[in-house]
């Protein structure tokens, strides 16, 4: 984002600090001049803020096509850090072990109290975020992906800019075949905050929900994805300003265009359903 230099500085020095192979670093200013890198540090700036998935399909392609001069890519927030040293190779570890895991999926903890948010931890159990499982999603912020990944399905959904970019590529990556693992041992310190703090926030949830169940959902589940989402929110009573904007991003998700369709196969929905978080909520 450009506004949190001494946050970044500090990001870049937990990486150097990695044991085992040294990681090879790139950051993208997503329309934003970057400050002073160290040395090894790979830069990209774009002319214009592209939106997050748009920011990271330029620096996974900075790896040569969809990342392939790398077998894993690291992406983590600018305003994190990774306090462990052993992390990267936890990383090595885990995907060596297991040929069919594609995408892990960090615990993101507040620096401060250690505590770990619930919208953090990716599956409907999330009481227990020291509990590392099987999931059907990750976080943006901190995660891991294998670059056969991005080869066989592509990357993340440009025009969403924000919001459920994450489960777009992991519902196409899980109906590839794929794995993805909640670690609670892969750490990223990052202060606890509020989506609520980007002022598109409700609109783009909104919109984007809609995309996303119209691009990958089978046409039977369309309505009922969409309509739990709608009573959650209700229910939930956000403030009359929030809730006009996530009724206008609802409708904005049906009148625009989603992008390509390819509907997961029925397979695929009942293997999301055997992992606890069937794809109607």
């Amino acid at each position: 984002m450009g506004d949190r230099p001494d946050e970044l500085r500090a990001l870049l020095d937990s990486v150097a600090a990695q044991e085992g192979a040294p990681i090879e670093v790139v950051v993208v200013g997503n329309g934003v001049a970057l400050p002073d890198l160290p040395a090894g540090v790979r830069s990209l700036e774009l002319p214009r803020n592209l939106g997050i998935p748009a920011g990271r399909n330029v620096g996974i392609e900075a790896f040569g096509p969809h990342g392939c001069d790398a077998d894993v890519l690291l992406f983590l927030d600018d305003d994190g850090l990774l306090p462990d040293k052993g992390t990267a190779e936890l990383v090595r570890s885990a995907f060596d072990a297991d040929p069919q895991l594609g995408i892990v999926s960090f615990r993101i903890s507040d620096p401060e109290d250690g505590s770990t948010q619930r919208r953090h931890v990716p599956r409907l159990r999330a009481s227990d975020p020291l509990r590392s499982s099987r999931v059907t999603t990750f976080l943006g912020g901190a995660n891991a992906v294998r670059t056969q990944v991005f080869e066989q399905v592509g990357g993340l959904p440009d025009h969403f800019f924000y919001a459920h970019e994450e489960t777009d590529l992991a519902w196409r990556a899980l109906d590839a075949g794929w794995f993805i693992d909640y670690r609670a041992d892969l750490v990223l310190h990052h202060p606890a905050t509020a989506p609520s703090r980007h002022a598109l926030y409700h609109r783009m949830i909104a919109r984007n929900r809609v995309w996303l169940a119209r691009r990958n959902l089978p046409l039977p589940l369309i309505p009922v994805y969409l309509l739990d989402w709608l009573l959650l929110t209700v229910v939930r009573r956000p403030s009359r300003a929030a809730l006009r904007a996530w009724l206008g991003g609802f409708l904005e998700g049906w009148r625009t265009p989603c992008g390509p369709r390819k509907p997961m196969r029925w397979r695929t929905v009942w293997r999301l359903t055997r992992l606890g978080r069937p794809p109607v909520i």
